[in-house]
Protein backbone atom coordinates (compact mmCIF):
# COMPACT_ATOMS: atom_id res chain seq x y z
CA UNK A 1 0.00 0.00 0.00
CA UNK A 2 1.31 3.16 -0.77
CA UNK A 3 2.03 6.38 1.49
CA UNK A 4 -0.43 8.37 -0.99
CA UNK A 5 -3.42 5.78 -0.05
CA UNK A 6 -2.08 5.80 4.03
CA UNK A 7 -2.19 9.65 3.81
CA UNK A 8 -5.37 9.74 2.08
CA UNK A 9 -7.26 7.21 4.70
CA UNK A 10 -5.75 9.17 8.05
CA UNK A 11 -7.48 12.42 5.93
CA UNK A 12 -10.42 11.19 5.50
CA UNK A 13 -10.81 9.44 9.46
CA UNK A 14 -9.84 12.75 10.60
CA UNK A 15 -12.75 14.16 8.94
CA UNK A 16 -15.17 11.85 10.01
CA UNK A 17 -14.12 12.29 13.51
CA UNK A 18 -14.31 16.02 13.62
CA UNK A 19 -17.55 15.80 11.57
CA UNK A 20 -18.79 13.10 14.56
CA UNK A 21 -17.76 15.59 17.15
CA UNK A 22 -19.57 18.46 15.76
CA UNK A 23 -22.62 16.42 15.50
CA UNK A 24 -22.58 15.59 19.08
CA UNK A 25 -21.68 19.19 20.15
CA UNK A 26 -24.95 20.41 18.17
CA UNK A 27 -26.97 17.39 19.41
CA UNK A 28 -25.93 18.34 23.33
CA UNK A 29 -26.85 21.67 22.82
CA UNK A 30 -30.41 21.22 21.28
CA UNK A 31 -31.28 18.87 23.87
CA UNK A 32 -30.32 20.78 26.68
CA UNK A 33 -28.52 19.84 30.29
CA UNK A 34 -29.83 17.98 33.67
CA UNK A 35 -31.95 21.01 34.74
CA UNK A 36 -35.42 22.15 33.69
CA UNK A 37 -37.50 24.66 35.40
CA UNK A 38 -40.58 23.67 36.52
CA UNK A 39 -43.81 25.74 36.87
CA UNK A 40 -44.66 27.10 40.38
CA UNK A 41 -47.86 25.06 41.12
CA UNK A 42 -48.51 22.56 42.72
CA UNK A 43 -48.14 19.45 40.69
CA UNK A 44 -47.73 15.59 40.52
CA UNK A 45 -44.49 14.01 38.85
CA UNK A 46 -44.32 11.52 36.49
CA UNK A 47 -42.02 8.96 36.36
CA UNK A 48 -41.76 6.00 33.62
CA UNK A 49 -40.43 2.92 33.59
CA UNK A 50 -40.75 1.03 30.38
CA UNK A 51 -39.05 -1.99 29.26
CA UNK A 52 -36.81 -4.60 30.78
CA UNK A 53 -34.97 -3.69 33.57
CA UNK A 54 -31.28 -3.44 33.26
CA UNK A 55 -29.73 -0.52 35.02
CA UNK A 56 -31.72 1.60 38.31
CA UNK A 57 -29.71 4.59 38.11
CA UNK A 58 -31.94 6.62 35.45
CA UNK A 59 -35.26 5.87 37.47
CA UNK A 60 -33.37 6.66 40.73
CA UNK A 61 -32.17 10.49 39.32
CA UNK A 62 -35.82 11.15 38.36
CA UNK A 63 -37.44 9.94 41.30
CA UNK A 64 -34.88 12.21 43.84
CA UNK A 65 -34.99 14.73 41.41
CA UNK A 66 -39.01 14.97 42.16
CA UNK A 67 -38.50 14.09 46.07
CA UNK A 68 -36.53 17.37 46.29
CA UNK A 69 -39.24 19.48 44.81
CA UNK A 70 -41.61 21.15 47.39
CA UNK A 71 -44.01 21.77 44.00
CA UNK A 72 -44.20 18.28 43.18
CA UNK A 73 -46.54 16.93 45.95
CA UNK A 74 -46.64 12.98 44.81
CA UNK A 75 -45.26 11.19 42.51
CA UNK A 76 -47.14 8.57 39.71
CA UNK A 77 -44.55 5.83 39.03
CA UNK A 78 -45.95 4.37 35.49
CA UNK A 79 -44.78 0.58 35.02
CA UNK A 80 -44.72 -1.15 31.72
CA UNK A 81 -41.96 -3.81 32.59
CA UNK A 82 -41.89 -7.66 32.25
CA UNK A 83 -39.07 -7.32 34.62
CA UNK A 84 -35.40 -7.46 34.47
CA UNK A 85 -31.93 -7.98 36.57
CA UNK A 86 -32.17 -8.44 40.43
CA UNK A 87 -30.29 -5.77 41.67
CA UNK A 88 -31.22 -3.09 39.49
CA UNK A 89 -35.22 -3.85 40.66
CA UNK A 90 -33.95 -4.05 44.25
CA UNK A 91 -32.19 -0.94 43.64
CA UNK A 92 -35.92 1.03 42.16
CA UNK A 93 -37.91 -1.12 44.98
CA UNK A 94 -35.39 0.85 48.14
CA UNK A 95 -35.42 4.16 46.24
CA UNK A 96 -39.69 3.57 46.12
CA UNK A 97 -39.52 2.65 49.82
CA UNK A 98 -37.99 5.80 50.52
CA UNK A 99 -39.83 8.14 48.61
CA UNK A 100 -43.14 6.48 50.01
CA UNK A 101 -42.34 7.61 53.30
CA UNK A 102 -41.78 11.02 52.66
CA UNK A 103 -44.22 11.81 49.93
CA UNK A 104 -46.93 9.85 48.14
CA UNK A 105 -46.04 7.39 45.15
CA UNK A 106 -48.61 6.40 43.03
CA UNK A 107 -47.95 3.46 40.61
CA UNK A 108 -49.86 2.98 37.48
CA UNK A 109 -49.50 -0.38 35.73
CA UNK A 110 -49.63 -0.72 32.27
CA UNK A 111 -50.00 -3.83 29.75
CA UNK A 112 -47.45 -5.21 31.61
CA UNK A 113 -45.85 -5.10 35.27
CA UNK A 114 -44.70 -8.83 35.75
CA UNK A 115 -41.96 -10.02 38.01
CA UNK A 116 -39.23 -7.07 38.54
CA UNK A 117 -42.02 -4.97 37.00
CA UNK A 118 -43.79 -5.99 40.41
CA UNK A 119 -41.07 -5.87 42.26
CA UNK A 120 -40.56 -2.08 41.82
CA UNK A 121 -44.60 -1.29 42.36
CA UNK A 122 -45.06 -3.28 45.40
CA UNK A 123 -43.61 -0.32 48.12
CA UNK A 124 -45.95 2.43 46.75
CA UNK A 125 -48.91 3.92 48.47
CA UNK A 126 -51.49 2.82 45.85
CA UNK A 127 -51.48 0.36 42.94
CA UNK A 128 -53.32 0.76 39.97
CA UNK A 129 -53.84 -2.01 37.20
CA UNK A 130 -56.07 -2.13 34.29
CA UNK A 131 -57.81 -5.36 34.80
CA UNK A 132 -56.73 -6.69 32.04
CA UNK A 133 -52.97 -6.05 33.01
CA UNK A 134 -50.20 -8.72 33.29
CA UNK A 135 -48.64 -8.85 36.68
CA UNK A 136 -47.36 -10.84 39.59
CA UNK A 137 -45.05 -13.85 38.67
CA UNK A 138 -42.67 -13.24 41.55
CA UNK A 139 -40.61 -15.27 40.94
CA UNK A 140 -36.40 -15.69 39.97
CA UNK A 141 -35.38 -17.69 36.70
CA UNK A 142 -31.58 -18.50 35.57
CA UNK A 143 -31.20 -19.13 32.26
CA UNK A 144 -27.46 -21.20 31.07
CA UNK A 145 -26.88 -22.23 27.80
CA UNK A 146 -23.61 -25.04 26.82
CA UNK A 147 -22.39 -25.11 23.73
CA UNK A 148 -19.35 -27.61 24.22
CA UNK A 149 -20.74 -29.71 21.41
CA UNK A 150 -21.18 -26.58 19.56
CA UNK A 151 -17.52 -25.94 19.97
CA UNK A 152 -16.19 -29.31 19.38
CA UNK A 153 -17.54 -29.07 16.32
CA UNK A 154 -16.00 -26.16 15.17
CA UNK A 155 -12.68 -27.14 16.27
CA UNK A 156 -12.16 -24.52 19.22
CA UNK A 157 -10.74 -25.95 22.53
CA UNK A 158 -11.62 -24.28 25.76
CA UNK A 159 -9.29 -24.32 28.92
CA UNK A 160 -9.74 -23.29 32.17
CA UNK A 161 -7.89 -22.65 35.16
CA UNK A 162 -9.57 -21.82 38.59
CA UNK A 163 -9.11 -21.62 42.53
CA UNK A 164 -11.90 -23.62 43.67
CA UNK A 165 -14.39 -26.62 41.93
CA UNK A 166 -17.40 -23.93 41.72
CA UNK A 167 -15.48 -20.71 40.25
CA UNK A 168 -16.81 -21.34 36.50
CA UNK A 169 -20.01 -22.45 37.79
CA UNK A 170 -22.53 -22.24 34.84
CA UNK A 171 -19.69 -21.19 32.36
CA UNK A 172 -21.58 -22.59 28.82
CA UNK A 173 -18.04 -24.42 27.85
CA UNK A 174 -19.01 -27.46 30.22
CA UNK A 175 -21.78 -29.20 31.53
CA UNK A 176 -23.61 -28.69 34.41
CA UNK A 177 -22.79 -30.92 37.67
CA UNK A 178 -24.59 -31.90 40.04
CA UNK A 179 -22.87 -29.78 42.88
CA UNK A 180 -22.97 -27.08 40.68
CA UNK A 181 -26.93 -27.07 40.47
CA UNK A 182 -27.24 -27.53 43.74
CA UNK A 183 -25.23 -24.47 44.67
CA UNK A 184 -27.25 -22.66 41.79
CA UNK A 185 -30.51 -23.16 43.35
CA UNK A 186 -29.69 -21.95 46.68
CA UNK A 187 -28.58 -18.76 45.58
CA UNK A 188 -31.93 -18.80 43.30
CA UNK A 189 -33.89 -20.14 46.20
CA UNK A 190 -32.75 -17.15 48.85
CA UNK A 191 -33.08 -14.41 46.22
CA UNK A 192 -36.76 -15.76 45.69
CA UNK A 193 -37.20 -15.29 49.83
CA UNK A 194 -35.78 -12.19 48.86
CA UNK A 195 -38.59 -11.09 46.29
CA UNK A 196 -41.50 -12.37 48.79
CA UNK A 197 -40.65 -10.82 51.71
CA UNK A 198 -39.98 -7.48 49.42
CA UNK A 199 -43.69 -7.88 48.50
CA UNK A 200 -44.78 -9.13 51.89
CA UNK A 201 -43.18 -6.08 53.07
CA UNK A 202 -43.94 -3.34 50.28
CA UNK A 203 -47.84 -5.01 50.76
CA UNK A 204 -48.21 -5.37 54.30
CA UNK A 205 -49.06 -9.16 53.62
CA UNK A 206 -48.54 -12.48 55.57
CA UNK A 207 -45.40 -13.75 54.20
CA UNK A 208 -47.22 -17.20 53.52
CA UNK A 209 -49.82 -15.71 51.98
CA UNK A 210 -47.31 -14.10 49.57
CA UNK A 211 -45.25 -17.01 49.89
CA UNK A 212 -48.84 -19.15 48.77
CA UNK A 213 -48.79 -17.25 45.45
CA UNK A 214 -44.83 -16.71 44.44
CA UNK A 215 -44.80 -19.61 42.07
CA UNK A 216 -44.28 -17.57 39.24
CA UNK A 217 -47.55 -17.73 38.25
CA UNK A 218 -49.14 -14.89 36.05
CA UNK A 219 -52.12 -12.66 37.40
CA UNK A 220 -54.40 -10.59 35.95
CA UNK A 221 -54.96 -6.69 37.03
CA UNK A 222 -58.28 -8.19 38.62
CA UNK A 223 -57.11 -11.24 39.91
CA UNK A 224 -54.43 -9.35 41.46
CA UNK A 225 -56.31 -6.75 43.47
CA UNK A 226 -58.18 -10.08 44.81
CA UNK A 227 -55.39 -10.90 46.03
CA UNK A 228 -54.35 -7.75 47.74
CA UNK A 229 -51.34 -7.74 45.39
CA UNK A 230 -52.89 -4.27 43.81
CA UNK A 231 -55.12 -2.01 44.79
CA UNK A 232 -57.40 -0.29 42.57
CA UNK A 233 -58.81 -0.76 39.25
CA UNK A 234 -58.25 1.78 36.55
CA UNK A 235 -56.22 4.14 34.29
CA UNK A 236 -53.13 6.37 34.28
CA UNK A 237 -55.54 9.29 34.37
CA UNK A 238 -57.07 7.86 37.60
CA UNK A 239 -53.54 7.09 38.91
CA UNK A 240 -53.13 11.01 38.52
CA UNK A 241 -56.15 11.82 39.49
CA UNK A 242 -55.58 9.69 43.07
CA UNK A 243 -52.58 11.02 43.01
CA UNK A 244 -53.46 14.92 43.40
CA UNK A 245 -55.87 13.98 45.79
CA UNK A 246 -53.81 12.03 48.14
CA UNK A 247 -51.13 15.23 48.05
CA UNK A 248 -54.24 17.54 49.33
CA UNK A 249 -54.09 19.29 45.49
CA UNK A 250 -57.48 21.00 44.39
CA UNK A 251 -58.69 20.79 40.69
CA UNK A 252 -57.14 18.69 38.28
CA UNK A 253 -53.45 18.72 38.80
CA UNK A 254 -50.78 20.00 36.78
CA UNK A 255 -48.35 16.78 35.15
CA UNK A 256 -44.37 17.56 35.77
CA UNK A 257 -41.79 15.37 33.88
CA UNK A 258 -38.36 15.11 34.90
CA UNK A 259 -35.67 16.55 33.77
CA UNK A 260 -33.87 15.21 30.12
CA UNK A 261 -30.70 13.88 31.22
CA UNK A 262 -27.67 14.89 29.04
CA UNK A 263 -26.43 12.51 26.22
CA UNK A 264 -23.13 11.39 26.15
CA UNK A 265 -23.18 10.38 22.77
CA UNK A 266 -19.28 8.94 23.07
CA UNK A 267 -20.58 6.53 25.77
CA UNK A 268 -23.34 5.68 23.45
CA UNK A 269 -20.82 5.45 20.60
CA UNK A 270 -18.38 2.92 22.52
CA UNK A 271 -21.29 1.11 24.39
CA UNK A 272 -22.74 0.17 20.36
CA UNK A 273 -19.37 -1.00 19.39
CA UNK A 274 -18.24 -2.72 22.40
CA UNK A 275 -22.15 -4.57 21.56
CA UNK A 276 -20.86 -5.32 17.89
CA UNK A 277 -17.72 -6.90 19.15
CA UNK A 278 -19.14 -9.20 21.73
CA UNK A 279 -21.81 -10.66 19.68
CA UNK A 280 -23.73 -13.76 20.68
CA UNK A 281 -20.49 -15.81 21.50
CA UNK A 282 -19.73 -13.72 24.11
CA UNK A 283 -22.83 -12.72 25.51
CA UNK A 284 -23.56 -16.24 26.48
CA UNK A 285 -20.28 -16.40 28.47
CA UNK A 286 -20.36 -12.99 29.65
CA UNK A 287 -21.76 -14.60 33.45
CA UNK A 288 -24.77 -15.52 35.73
CA UNK A 289 -27.63 -12.85 35.36
CA UNK A 290 -30.19 -13.62 38.00
CA UNK A 291 -34.00 -12.58 37.15
CA UNK A 292 -37.06 -11.23 37.85
CA UNK A 293 -37.98 -11.76 34.34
Amino acid sequence: MSKKVIVIGLVILCSVTALFAVSVKIASMLIGGDETTLTGKQGVGLVEVKGMILDSKETIRQLRYFLKKEDVKAVVLRVDSPGGIVAPSQEIYAEVKKFAAKKKIIVSMGSLAASGGYYISAPASVIYANPGTITASIGVILKLSNIEILMDKIGIKSHTLKTGKFKDSGSPLRELSAEDRAMLQAVIDNTHEQFVAAVATGRKLPIESVRAIADGRILSGEQAMKLQLVDRLGTLQDALEEAGTLAGISGEPEILLPPKKKVNYMDVLVDGAEGAFQGPLGRAAGGLRMMYE
